[in-house]
């Protein structure tokens, strides 16, 4: 249990406001249920958030310990690039789904994470990790995971105002023209297939949609080429789901073993690369992030080394045009 005194200078303020200054490991709406749930007191009475504070009022917040997850804890390996208490950064492998959903009830990244850190400290009054970002199941690589309520409300704050640096690789069929470039649409749900997104129109002047589009920027550059093949380095300024492997389809360079948005030429190796065995999921790498650590306000960058498969087909790349 906490006790707060209220100061000169605070007085007149909000009590949610209040305490979200003096108690910065817990967010405004997570104070706001606990007041509602009778755990703030002012000498023994019950308040209200909106209430006014006064100088030398004095509040006890009794904060109750986090609830059990629903999430059964699994012990799956982890590649953990760096840990401390507000936060871990993980190279993901490919076939790992971040978190349960139709069809992927366990074996998650969240499942382990459960299973890694069994004394989490509690995310809006439950036991689980703090998931600020995703990649898709089959994608690799570098992810950031708060621990602390805290860390995820600052992690997310700054992937919402486009601070955190995002650095991906990817193989994909053809060479693009120009080498290197940027990519700016609007993005939105595929009006055909709601588990799809899309590159959409400007909507006209006056009307309304019911699958809204975002914009989406993207930069690419060419690092390597092999034939019908290139191994690209994208930047992302934004965060839309699916956008690197969208925004590739568009300009007419599917992923490497994207199916979904490249078709049936994206699975397939060229003809004089038949020896070498064709991707069995998009060849996409979460290669860098950096961000500003959420407590100490530290930079901090990180690089995940390639999944294995991705590594051997671009090796088998470089040998063959060696």
């Amino acid at each position: 249990m906490k006790e707060i005194v209220v100061t000169a200078r605070e007085s007149g303020s909000r009590l949610d406001v209040f305490l979200a200054e003096r108690l910065p490991h817990l967010s405004r709406t997570r104070l706001q249920t606990l007041i509602r749930d009778g755990c703030v007191q002012a000498d023994g009475v019950t308040v209200r958030p909106r209430m006014s504070v006064r100088e030398g009022m004095r509040f006890t917040v009794a904060e109750p310990p986090p609830q059990p997850t629903v999430l059964a804890p699994e012990a799956i390996p982890l590649d953990i690039l760096h840990e401390d208490d507000d936060l871990i950064v993980l190279n993901k492998p490919p076939g790992m789904t971040v978190h349960p959903a139709a069809g992927h009830a366990d074996g998650t990244l969240a499942n382990a994470l459960i299973h890694h850190c069994p004394r989490l400290p509690g995310i809006n009054g439950w036991q689980r990790p703090g998931i600020v970002h995703r990649l898709d199941k089959d994608t690799s690589g570098v992810m950031v995971v708060a621990k602390s309520e805290r860390a995820m409300r600052d992690l997310a704050a700054q992937f919402k105002a486009r601070e955190v640096e995002k650095e991906y690789r990817a193989l994909v069929r053809g060479a693009p023209r120009p080498a290197s470039g940027r990519i700016e649409t609007l993005m939105g749900r595929d009006t055909h297939n709601r588990k799809k997104m899309a590159v959409r129109p400007a909507p006209a002047p006056g009307s309304s949609s019911r699958a809204p589009a975002r914009l989406a920027i993207s930069e690419y550059e060419t690092l390597e080429t092999f034939g019908a093949i290139a191994w690209l380095r994208f930047r992302i300024a934004t965060g839309r789901t699916h956008q690197i492997r969208v925004h590739a389809a568009h300009i007419g360079h599917p992923i490497l073993g994207d199916s979904a948005y490249g078709g049936r030429r994206a699975c397939e190796l060229p003809e004089d690369l038949a020896a070498i065995p064709r991707p069995r999921r998009q060849m996409l790498h979460a290669w860098r992030i950096a961000f500003r650590h959420p407590v100490c306000s530290r930079r901090m960058a990180f690089e995940a080394t390639l999944a294995p498969d991705m590594d051997a087909l671009l090796k088998s790349l470089r040998d063959f045009f060696a």
